[in-house]
This record gives C-alpha cells, sequence and structure tokens, in this order.
C-alpha cells in the first residue's frame, strides 16, 4: 500500500502502486473541490493544511489521518462519509432506502425523487413554476445577458441573484467567501433566492454558476422555476469571461480551460436537472435570443398566449 506521512514526503511513483481506496478518496475530494469552484490553495487554507499535502490527497497518496479528512470535510461543507463515499449508513431507514435505490437507473431514481417531493416539500404546480425562469450553467453561458432579454421580452422583472446576494450580505460574494467562508455565502444565496420568488411573481433570474452545489438550494429553484441550462463550448466560457475583464489563468490558457472542463464535469448532472438546456455557441448574440425563445415557446407554449 502507498502511504504517505503528514508531512508528505514519501510518494508513489508508479500508478499501480496506488491504494484504490486513496485513490477513490482523492477523486472524490478533487470532484467536490471542483464542483463548489474552490481552487486547490484556497481549500488548503481553509482546511488548514499544506497544498502540498492537499494535492498528495487529490492525487491518491496521500494517506491522511482522520482528523486532517474532518479538516477538508468541513472546508468542503460536506459530511465526512460522503468523502469515503457513503454517507447512507447512518440509521436503519437509510440503509433500507438505499437497498431499495441501489441499482436502479436514472429514470427509476427521478421517479424516486419526484414521489418523496410531492410527500416531504410543498410543490406548486406547474403554471406556478413559470411564473418564474431560471437560468442555470457555467458563467460565460450567456445567463445574464439572454437572460435581460428574456426579461424584457415578456415585460417581467430581471433578477441577477449575485446582486442580490451583494445587497442582503452588504459585500460581493468574493469578499463572502473570503471573509466568512462558501457556508455562508451559500446561506446568503439560499436567502436571495428565497426573497425574490416571494417579492417577485413572476420574473427571469439569472444564477451564479456553483448554485448547483448546494442541494438544497437547486431543489428550491427546480421546485418553483421552469429552469434553463445555458450552456457553451469551453472556449467559448474562457473567451466570453475574459471579454467580461477576468484575469486569465496565471499557468495559461490549456490550464484554465482543462480547470473548466474538471468544474462543468462534476457539476453536469445537476446542471441536467434543468427543465431542458440550450447552447449557445456557434450563434451571434441575436441567433442566440432567436433560438433560445423559440425553445422557451416550444417547452411552454402558454408563456406566449
Amino acid at each position: 500500500m502507498s502511504t504517505m506521512i503528514i508531512d508528505g514526503t514519501n510518494k508513489a511513483t508508479d500508478a499501480a502502486d496506488k491504494d484504490p481506496l486513496l485513490v477513490g478518496l482523492g477523486q472524490r475530494v478533487k470532484l467536490l473541490r471542483a464542483r463548489r469552484g474552490i481552487p486547490r490553495r484556497v481549500l488548503a487554507e481553509a482546511a488548514d493544511v499544506s497544498e502540498r499535502h492537499l494535492a498528495n490527497l487529490e492525487s491518491g497518496i496521500g494517506n491522511v489521518s482522520v482528523l486532517v479528512l474532518q479538516q477538508v470535510a468541513q472546508a468542503l461543507d460536506c459530511a465526512l462519509a460522503e468523502l469515503l463515499g457513503d454517507e447512507t449508513t447512518n440509521s436503519p431507514e437509510w440503509l433500507m432506502i438505499r437497498k431499495l435505490l441501489q441499482g436502479r437507473g436514472q429514470a427509476d431514481l427521478q421517479t424516486a425523487h419526484r414521489a418523496l417531493a410531492d410527500i416531504f416539500l410543498d410543490m406548486p404546480h406547474a403554471g406556478q413554476r413559470n411564473e418564474h425562469i431560471a437560468f442555470i450553467g457555467l458563467r460565460g453561458a450567456g445567463k445574464s445577458t439572454l437572460g435581460q432579454m428574456v426579461a424584457a421580452r415578456l415585460n417581467r422583472p430581471f433578477v441577477e441573484l449575485r446582486a442580490e446576494i451583494t445587497r442582503l450580505a452588504g459585500c460581493g460574494p468574493m469578499e463572502i467567501q473570503a471573509l466568512y467562508g462558501s457556508n455562508a455565502y451559500h446561506r446568503y444565496e439560499r436567502q436571495a433566492l428565497e426573497e425574490t420568488l416571494q417579492n417577485h411573481k413572476s420574473c427571469v433570474i439569472a444564477t451564479a454558476g456553483g448554485l448547483v452545489s448546494d442541494a438544497g438550494t437547486l431543489d428550491l429553484l427546480l421546485r418553483h422555476c421552469l429552469t434553463v441550462w445555458l450552456q457553451a463550448e469551453p472556449e467559448d466560457h474562457m473567451n466570453r469571461v475574459i471579454a467580461q475583464g477576468a484575469t486569465p489563468h496565471k499557468l495559461g490558457r490549456r490550464e484554465a480551460i482543462d480547470d473548466l472542463r474538471l468544474i462543468l464535469e462534476s457539476r453536469a448532472a445537476f446542471y441536467a436537472k434543468a427543465d431542458f438546456s440550450y447552447n449557445t455557441s456557434g450563434k451571434t448574440l441575436e441567433e442566440a435570443f432567436a433560438g433560445l425563445m423559440s425553445a422557451i415557446s416550444a417547452h411552454q407554449p402558454l408563456l406566449f398566449t
């Protein structure tokens, strides 16, 4: 078995020597970090471990202590069991539910989720959901630009959720993360969405790309909004983000694209919970808007009656 002591001095050089448990653990940490959009340096600082130590953990060569793993889990705002790959072992009921769902296909799982939601959640009818249209997806997909255009066409208010978060917190999302951590940011994000739904009988909402990393907030959005996943090719995402004034990745464009692909991979299954998706790549703004309006009309023709 490959091991690493706390200072990270022993490393495995052959992938075949890596322990499968450590490899799986490292992959889950890496994907959870990517899903939340947290750079490795930031996570290492939040977990109070060295960046080198965290890099070894993500590479599958870090045989870390339970206490260090707990620090990483807390920094990722998840249960330690989630890092270990099994969060459904803490009660007989969980075990029996897991047994019922084990091996089921995606369609069966969706049916089970809808049944549980009907039991435990206040589910608005389809007409109510159509009153709120929400766009999700990575930064640079066109959520804000196209969202404003859709809102104007439908004569509805447009809500930029990041602006609502800033209003509630008194500082921007980056400052919230830096001062109070990701948990506080997710609380503000949930509050901003709740107030938006309460204060606007109908509106168009542009969400932040990382909203899907909080399951509760995503579920609230899906229950109360007609949700559209705006997609784009990674290169288009990058070009648009740079055009917005973002600083390119310090290690180069190729590394930035690779990071973006990893973030998308970690979030894709959550974005796919949207009612439908629309790809904005290869289109002018006017073409993207026309195509998006046609897609919305095809999905919910009652919006245009």
